[in-house]
């Protein structure tokens, strides 16, 4: 899913309509949380919100789409809770009742930006003391709604606003528009807070490790190691990059397999490598872990995240991943207990915090790429940097925040350009793309354009390919280049120890609607240069095919061979392959 903010946000322009639900206090109070306390207590103020905008595959009626949402806040007691200064001026947190209310137009005014309207509306609406402090906005084009719901971060986090879109999408199943749905009651984050406060209290050496981390940093939350410019708020500047490919991804997680950790620990330890390397510094980083650490947490809403510290010195892959499960387990504390002595978090100019979600392994689950969703971050001034991680079916991709200045430009810049250049180098060495047999190794990687020669010679190096390929060498490279372009195929090359090109076939991923859905890998143009047959090379590369094709969501491998080709046949026979079917062909 797409990291993006509200000033990079891509959206229609249409009629942007908000629906304004009616809330009131119950004067029933709500238990208080150690990061709402702290969130809170800053004040309303633009920007503190955060939001998810995607577009629902049909044109919707406003009365259903006000109906879901009315069942989905409904359904999640956190969405019915609202804050109000407190007589000493800590925050309070009560109950609202929240009742039916109407859909009011947010005119896009003539030369604003649609992104514009949309931020002014959230940064109105979406405040810690707002009653209710999220909104549902809605753009109606002539084709499909955008949808935009934004909530002050002191009621959701990430995972919560998959929750949303899910229930959301479960609702409008549900009604026509005449009637709320009756969607099943989840415990809301109140009760987490409640159930964390009854926790025993930090040990004494989490307490020790949580001082010493604080105190290499200056005795407060780590700063980022390079300088920002003058230590005040400034505007922001951010950056949104698709770090790896799905390809590049699944060799990184390869390559984490093959170093017994986890894809998390081998970005870790890329940080740290280039922390090191620019800073001569340990990477130090404010490190939020989610606190949903029971099952009947996952279908909440609410702000289940409790902030730790990460500290790493050695990019070897087993020092971070000691380094990863010692921040795991410092945040699985009572923090208010923990930060008493600095009086609360110790917040300073150039706080760097690092965020990571894999939403490959939730149990809340959205069709992303089909509603094209993105999380959407507000637009505020900044005096630190704020980096966040989030992997998915597509690949690896962040977003960060850091203040606009030409010193946070160069060595925030810098940092990260380096960051990305380690990931893609430990991608493209990945023990994934490695093929070993006996004392030979190879490489398995995608073709690129100056491949093709080498391509099509191995194709036409047997008695068919010999009377069936070209000579057209350009011919080849336009195909190439449609088949570049379609990242549902993967042409591989396989590489020599010398680098040669010695081996090729086409992966093709093709989801159907037969066999209950299934996906699967289709297999063709499997050639072996003839000095490197009979050596197992074409039994490795079906079995790196069979993996990459898992690692897409293949359930099945499928191939075609001529039936002139006996010894493929039999190749193919030894490998599980069935001829089960029979395949037919024309000329068109």
């Amino acid at each position: 899913m797409r990291l993006s903010n509200v000033a990079h946000l891509r959206l229609p322009f249409g009629r942007l309509l908000g629906y304004d639900v009616t809330a009131r206090g119950t004067g029933r109070a709500l238990p208080l949380s150690f990061d709402q306390r702290r969130h809170v207590g800053g004040g309303d103020r633009p920007g503190s919100w955060m939001a998810i905008c995607f577009t629902l595959p049909v044109p919707v009626a406003r009365q259903r789409l006000s109906a879901a949402w009315l069942a989905v806040i409904a359904r999640h007691g956190t969405l019915r809770s609202g804050f109000a200064p407190g007589p000493d001026g800590v925050p309070v947190l009560e109950e609202l009742e929240v009742t039916p209310g109407q859909w009011v137009e947010h005119p896009v005014a003539s030369g604003q930006a649609v992104n514009d309207c949309v931020r002014d509306v959230l940064d109105a609406t979406c405040t810690p003391f707002a009653t209710p402090s999220h909104r549902l906005l809605v753009l109606e084009t002539a084709q499909r709604p955008t949808v935009v719901i934004g909530a002050d971060h002191a009621h959701v986090d990430m995972w919560s606003m998959l929750v949303v879109i899910r229930d959301l999408l479960a609702a409008l199943d549900l009604t026509d528009g005449e009637s709320i749905p009756e969607l099943t009651l989840v415990p809301p984050f109140a009760d987490h807070t409640a159930a964390l406060a009854d926790r025993d209290p930090a040990p004494d050496d989490v307490r020790r490790r949580w001082a010493e981390v604080l105190a290499a940093s200056g005795d407060v939350m780590p700063r980022f190691p390079l300088p920002l410019g003058e230590p005040v708020p400034h505007a922001e500047r951010v950056e949104l990059r698709d770090v790896l490919d799905v390809d590049d991804a699944a060799a990184l997680a390869a390559q984490a397999r093959g170093d017994g950790v986890s894809i998390l620990t081998t970005v870790v330890a890329a940080m740290t490598a280039v922390t090191r390397d620019l800073a001569d510094s340990p990477l130090r980083a404010v490190f939020p872990v989610h606190s949903r650490y029971d099952a009947r947490w996952h279908d909440s809403v609410g702000w289940f995240i409790a902030n730790s510290v990460l500290e790493s010195s050695d990019p070897d892959p087993q020092a971070c991943a000691a380094a990863v499960r010692e921040a795991v387990h410092l945040g699985s504390w009572p923090l208010d207990d923990v930060m008493r002595p600095w009086g609360g978090m110790p917040e300073a100019p150039g706080m760097f915090a690092v965020s990571w979600l894999d939403l490959r392994r939730l149990p809340v689950r959205v069709d992303a790429a089909g509603l094209d969703a993105q999380y959407v971050g507000a637009t505020i001034r900044s005096d630190g940097v704020m980096l966040w991680f989030i992997l998915d079916e597509a690949g690896l991709h962040l977003r960060c925040r850091y203040p606009d200045t030409d010193e946070a430009r160069r060595h925030v810049g810098g940092w990260l350009d380096a960051l990305a250049l380690d990931l893609r180098a430990r991608a493209a060495e990945s023990v994934g793309g490695v093929l070993e047999l006996g004392e030979r190794r190879y490489r398995v990687r995608r073709a690129v354009r100056t491949d093709v020669a080498s391509i099509v010679a191995l194709l036409a190096d047997d008695e068919l390919g010999a009377t069936r390929e070209g000579t057209d060498l350009a011919h080849y490279e336009r195909v190439f280049d449609a088949i570049s372009r379609d990242r549902a195929q993967y042409l591989a090359v396989v590489q020599d120890e010398q680098d040669r090109v010695v081996a090729t076939m086409q992966l093709s991923i093709v989801p159907g609607l037969s066999r209950n859905g299934a996906t699967r890998l289709q297999v063709e143009g499997v050639r072996v240069a003839g000095s490197e047959r009979s050596m197992g090379l074409g039994a490795a590369m079906l079995s790196w095919a069979h993996d990459h094709g898992r690692a897409r969501g293949a359930t099945l491998s499928q191939l075609t061979t001529d039936r002139v080709r006996r010894r493929a046949h039999a190749f193919y026979d030894r490998l599980g392959y069935e001829a089960s079917h029979v395949g037919f062909k024309r000329p068109l």
